[in-house]
């Protein structure tokens, strides 16, 4: 006997979610709803909305339910969707598309992501040259291979396949951009908390991830490589299938920059990265998308930190964010602050570089003068 449930008059079958996925699904809307979560999937899935999507299926399989499982799990997500596979920006796209636009900004239905543009990395100046402010810089993006889902839909195989194929293309690798990986499974507990401590090395346990299905089969698949100065590191299979790093003490960006602009050009020699006409490089988060690249320093800036608030309202204004310097969903620690560029979509390589640099040294000199001025 052939299906007889309808969605959109159109008969479910292999194209479309299972009826039992979407009967999960119509029980996870309601609950989500009734808990007022603040999250960007709970504002921009409407009823209306939900009755479409939830009947949908990607090639790769995946579902809404694979989407938005975090926000099901953590109404208290502030984003609260992640991308299955690659096809979810498309599939689910009356979603994400809405999502994307009120994260990143100015970004619109009708605009295209440009062309990558690493620029000339000698026009950056030292943010912080006397070294009064600045602890480290650490400049990173995303990549993820062309053919393979994201985390939610990754098989084991999947996670080992991807692993083979990076650490290929990172042994290739020469110059100070040189080094060696290792994979979890091979590391003792101690040696883990250790890298994690000296923020090398990702660690397993972020609930949002963990509800994304983010962890699935772990440690299998999962590792990092760096260079001997540790100033390189790619984490292979952690949110994205690499998360690309560079990094050193002190306010030296164009030197950070210029290190992951080589890195990231090398290995897109080996490897194909997964690319959207619209949205430019994709990841798991749609707030990675685009370039990817996420620009921070860890700063000292005890005097316009102590109004958080207002200095966080002063942020948003440079197109900054703050957060703890254990990474996202933490607090600052020893009143030192995370700060980098938000937005990462709608504009290159060079000019997301630029805006941050321009915005920390404007909280450097309000620092200097004792206070907020904007």
């Amino acid at each position: 006997m052939g299906c007889t449930i309808k969605c959109d008059n159109i008969c479910c079958g292999k194209s479309h979610a299972h009826p039992d996925v979407v009967k999960q699904l119509n029980c996870k809307f309601r609950l989500l709803r009734l808990s007022g979560s603040p999250s960007l999937l709970n504002k921009h899935l409407t009823p209306e909305r939900f009755q479409v999507l939830k009947w949908k299926k990607t090639n790769y399989g995946m579902t809404l339910l694979d989407c938005a499982q975090t926000a099901f799990e953590n109404p208290d997500s502030s984003v609260g969707l992640y991308a299955a596979c690659p096809e979810s920006y498309d599939v689910f796209g009356d979603l994400f598309d809405e999502v994307i636009m009120e994260y990143h900004g100015d970004f619109k239905k009708s605009f295209i992501h440009p062309p990558m543009d690493w620029g000339d990395a000698s026009e950056l100046q030292n943010i912080d040259p006397d070294g009064k402010y600045v602890i480290s810089t650490r400049v990173r993006t995303a990549r993820s291979l062309k053919g393979y889902p994201f985390n939610p839909g990754l098989t084991e195989d999947q996670y080992l396949e991807i692993e083979d194929k990076v650490v290929d293309a990172l042994t290739r690798l020469e110059g100070d951009l040189k080094g060696q990986y290792v994979g979890l499974i091979n590391m003792t507990p101690d040696e883990i908390e250790k890298m994690i401590n000296d923020h090398i090395l990702y660690k397993e346990g972020d609930r949002f991830l963990n509800a994304a299905r983010a962890y699935r089969f772990w440690p299998e698949g999962r590792g990092y490589f760096y260079n001997p100065d540790k100033t390189f590191i790619v984490w292979v299979n952690e949110e994205d299938h690499m998360r690309i790093i560079s990094l050193q003490e002190g306010g030296n960006l164009a030197e950070v920059y210029q290190r992951l602009a080589d890195a990231v050009t090398d290995l897109s020699y080996c490897l194909e990265f997964e690319k959207h006409e619209r949205f430019g490089y994709l990841s798991m988060c749609p707030t990675n998308i685009g370039t990817g690249i996420r620009a921070s320093v860890h700063i000292k800036l005890p005097n316009i930190s102590e109004d958080m608030e207002k200095l966080k309202e002063v942020a948003k204004v440079l197109n900054l964010q703050i957060r703890g310097t254990g990474g996202e969903h933490t607090e600052s620690q020893g009143g030192v602050l995370d700060i980098s560029n938000k937005r990462r979509l709608g504009i290159t390589e060079i000019e997301v570089i630029r805006e941050m640099n321009n915005g920390i040294q404007q909280l450097i000199a309000m620092e200097k003068s004792g206070g907020i001025t904007m």
